[in-house]
């Protein structure tokens, strides 16, 4: 009885010591496959471990060249151990050749599972780190474009005795499809243009660039603004088929400061606001359809005096879908808030109108790129209209 009872224990310490040695190998094997953040070197690491550690004939990872030992390409007669991410999703197949083609034991059938188990933390973790590397480049882009388009801004605007000008733009995302420049030309006029990409983010940002470069093109020729609009229109149009996915609306204004007149033509964009002393709320509606649309469009040039006194606001349409619940801030509102500001001059103006927005809004979201220009004519109170 008492040999007995001893042979039991030296059994049971055996079978313990067994026990410890092959949680002190998997946790062996959990160190190295956990060793490293790149998802290569994670599925060799599991490869070598179960051939070299655990004797197997080989062992492949399906679907890739990653192999070890003498497993066959063919998954036939492979033993398949899946790689399960957080959410259950297989991310990789681990195949096991045993030697000879025989069952696993159970120590085997043990380790290998708690070895995969260990290896897809260890390969899931390597895919998130890969990812969280590409997004922060991706951010690093993506700020760097941002500054880019920010400089190409009117960096200074132009001195005109008796007027005052601004603009404001803020995009949605880190990069906008809104344009806005301001030129000066050789004849003294100032000309003027905030224009719209379809759609927002970097492929409407990327079109904004073609655009600019071609606006300020033009606008070295010195041709008349229906002209202008006309041209830009066609060469757009010509850029190809994903330019005219990304049409433009645009609206173009030429001031000539000592005639006190101005030049507008808007092309399929928001009305433009004339707000003048003494008189209604003049708007500038489209006078063709958006630039790169349709080929072979015409615009004209409507003219307009622009005595002291008055005030001008083109914007695109991010001021006005700005939304509370099911509410839409709207053109009219825009107007009603335009024509009777109290501020003196354009910049006061800007800020008033985005102070009623972001008030409207109520906290909420800003859903596309906002950019608006202000043009007033007189900035002393006596000849300010409100």
């Amino acid at each position: 009885m008492v040999a007995d009872a001893r042979l039991a224990a030296n059994g049971e310490t055996i079978e313990l010591q067994q026990q410890v040695a092959r949680l002190q190998a998997l946790l062996e094997a959990s160190r190295q496959v956990h060793s490293t953040i790149r998802e290569e070197e994670v599925m060799e690491s599991v490869l070598r471990i179960v051939v070299r550690e655990l004797e197997m004939a080989g062992a492949v990872f399906a679907g890739t060249e990653l192999a070890y030992g003498d497993a066959a390409n063919d998954a036939e007669g492979l033993l398949a151990f899946p790689l399960a991410d957080r959410d259950g999703n297989t991310m990789a197949e681990l195949l096991v050749a045993s030697p000879g083609g025989r069952e696993l034991t159970l120590y085997e059938a043990d380790f290998l599972e708690g070895l995969v188990l260990q290896a897809a933390v260890a390969l899931e973790n390597a895919r998130n780190h890969k990812r969280n590397i590409e997004f922060a480049r991706l951010h690093q882009d993506l700020e760097a474009a941002r500054r880019i388009q920010r400089s190409l801004l009117p960096q200074k605007l132009p001195d005109i005795p008796a007027y005052s000008l601004a603009f404001r733009s803020d995009t949605c995302y880190e990069v906008g499809g809104d344009y806005l420049d301001i030129l000066e030309q050789p004849d003294g006029s100032l000309l003027m243009a905030v224009a719209d990409v379809a759609g927002k983010g970097l492929a409407s940002a990327i079109m904004s660039m073609s655009f600019r470069g071609a606006f300020q093109g033009m606008a070295a020729a010195d041709m008349p603004l229906g002209e202008l609009a006309t041209r830009m229109n066609q060469h757009h149009w010509a850029e190809g088929e994903e330019s005219r996915r990304r049409y433009v609306t645009a609206i173009f204004v030429r001031l000539h400061p000592e005639a006190d007149e101005l030049e507008v033509v808007n092309a399929g964009h928001n009305p433009g606001f004339l707000v003048e002393p003494g008189k209604e709320p003049y708007q500038f509606h489209a006078a063709g359809t958006p630039l790169g649309l349709l080929p072979g469009m015409s615009y004209a040039a409507e003219r307009h005096s622009f005595l002291p006194g008055s005030r001008l606001l083109f914007y695109t349409d991010g001021l006005t879908e700005v939304f509370r619940g099911e509410e839409e801030f709207g053109q009219e509102r825009l107007l009603h808030e335009f024509s009777v500001c109290s501020a003196r001059k354009a910049d006061g103006i800007l800020d008033a109108l985005w102070a009623a927005i972001e008030k409207f809004a109520e906290g909420g979201p800003q859903a596309d790129d906002m950019t608006a220009l202000a043009l007033c004519h007189g900035s002393n109170a006596a000849e300010m209209p409100g």
